[in-house]
C-alpha cells in the first residue's frame, strides 16, 4: 500500500485536550489490559455470532483476535496508528486471498469498539459524570482506529486486486520465443484498451530482450475489437517496426476483418495472414529459414 494514499499519522489521533482526559486514557488502558482475556473471548464470541471471518479456523481466529486486541489497546495508549497500519496491511495480505470482505474487517473492529465500551460502562456506571469523561476520551480514539483499519484494508485489497489483474494479463498475453529472432504473441479473450496497452509494452520488451526480427501476433482467440483497440494494434505494429521487428497478424475472423474495414483502419500497415501456421511459415521465410511441409518435403 502506498503511504501517500492512507496519509494517517500520529497527529491524526490526538489525545484529549484537557489534563483530566490525559489521565483517564491510561486508566482505561490499564483496565482493558487487566481484563484482556475475558474481553477478547467475549469479542470472539460476538464475531462468531455475527458470522464474520468464517473462513478462519478457531486457532487462526484466536491468534488474530489476540493480535488485533493488543494493537488496538496500544494505539489507545500511545495515540500512534503506525503500528496498527502495519498490522492491518499484514492482516490484509493473509486474509484477502481467502475471500474476506471489507465489511467483515470493519465489522470486527466495530464489535471490538463496542465490547470495550460496554466494559467501560460496567466499570464506571456508578459515576455517570466520570463515565461521560471516560467515553469522551475513548470514543474519538476508537472511531479513528476503526477508520484507519478500514482504509488500510481497502487500500491493500485494491493493491492485491491490481496485482492479480496484472498477473492474469501477463498469463493471458505471453510473448513466446519460438526460434532465434522469432516471437509469437497468442492473444485469447477480450482485448480492451488497457490490455492492448499492456500487450504493446510486453511485446516491445520481448523484442528487445530476444533481439527479435519478426513477431507473429495471433488473434484467433479474440472475439471482437473496437476502433480504439484496432488503432492500438496499428500503433503496436509501428512501434515494433521502430525497434527493427516486422509484425505478422494472423487469425483475423470475418467479423473483425469487417470491423477493420468499416472503421477505416490503415490496413497497409498490417501484414495479415489467415492462420497461425501460415504466419509462422511466412515469418521463417522472412528470417531465411527453409520452410518444411507436413509431409516432410521442404522448400530450399
Amino acid at each position: 500500500m502506498n503511504g501517500d494514499e492512507t496519509s494517517v499519522t500520529t497527529a491524526d489521533l490526538p489525545a484529549p485536550d484537557d489534563a483530566d482526559g490525559n489521565q483517564l486514557l491510561p486508566q482505561l488502558v490499564a483496565h482493558l489490559r487487566e481484563h484482556r482475556t475475558r474481553l477478547r473471548h467475549e469479542w470472539s464470541q460476538r464475531i462468531q455470532q455475527a458470522g464474520l471471518l468464517h473462513a478462519m479456523t478457531p486457532q487462526e481466529m484466536a491468534a488474530e483476535t489476540t493480535s488485533v486486541y493488543d494493537n488496538y489497546v496500544e494505539v489507545l495508549e500511545t495515540g500512534s496508528v503506525e503500528a496498527l497500519q502495519r498490522y492491518a496491511r499484514d492482516l490484509s495480505e493473509r486474509i484477502i486471498p481467502r475471500g474476506v470482505e471489507t465489511h467483515e474487517v470493519v465489522g470486527i473492529v466495530l464489535l471490538l469498539r463496542d465490547v470495550l465500551a460496554r466494559s467501560l460502562f460496567e466499570k464506571y456506571q456508578r459515576d455517570f459524570a466520570l463515565l461521560n469523561r471516560v467515553l469522551d476520551a475513548y470514543e474519538p480514539a476508537a472511531n479513528r482506529i476503526a477508520n484507519t483499519v478500514a482504509v488500510s484494508f481497502v487500500d491493500e485489497r485494491e493493491r492485491v486486486i491490481r496485482q492479480q489483474q496484472d498477473s492474469i494479463r501477463e498469463l493471458s498475453t505471453p510473448v513466446l520465443p519460438v526460434r532465434e529472432r522469432l516471437l509469437i504473441l497468442p492473444i485469447i479473450g477480450v482485448l480492451d484498451s488497457e490490455r492492448a496497452r499492456q500487450l504493446t509494452e510486453q511485446l516491445l520488451t520481448g523484442i528487445r530482450t530476444h533481439r527479435a526480427k519478426v513477431v507473429v501476433i495471433d488473434i484467433t482467440g479474440v472475439p471482437d475489437v473496437d476502433e480504439a483497440v484496432a488503432n492500438h494494434l496499428v500503433q503496436t505494429v509501428d512501434a515494433s517496426r521502430l525497434m527493427g521487428a516486422s509484425v505478422i497478424i494472423t487469425g483475423l475472423s470475418p467479423d473483425i476483418a469487417q470491423t477493420l474495414v468499416t472503421i477505416g483502419v490503415d490496413l497497409s500497415k498490417m501484414d495479415t495472414i489467415g492462420d497461425l501456421q501460415g504466419g509462422l511459415e511466412e515469418a521463417e521465410r522472412l528470417l531465411g529459414y527453409a520452410v518444411g511441409r507436413a509431409d516432410g518435403s521442404g522448400v530450399p
